[in-house]
């Protein structure tokens, strides 16, 4: 399995965990907020275990564009090298 596919399910293990819905249930294009049910609390829960995962820092521009697991895997790429 390559790398990034082991970060994807870390991070679908992550916001299934936050969320507390079946890991199936997170598809790359599922919208947190519309399909899954997502709070801004749990989006702040989501992105601090991501960064203190991974040791990076998201910036809080960069939230607003976390609405699905392809999003936030791309944002990921980004900043885990």
């Amino acid at each position: 399995m390559s790398q990034l596919q082991d970060i994807e399910n870390e991070i679908r293990g992550l916001i299934a965990q936050i969320l507390e819905v079946e890991p199936e249930k997170i598809t790359p294009e599922a919208k947190f907020v519309e399909d899954l049910g997502m709070d801004s609390m749990m989006a702040l829960e989501i992105v601090a275990g991501i960064e203190k995962k991974y040791k990076v820092t998201i910036p809080e521009e960069k939230l607003m564009k976390m609405t699905s697991l392809k999003d936030v895997l791309g944002l990921v790429k980004e900043y885990v090298k």
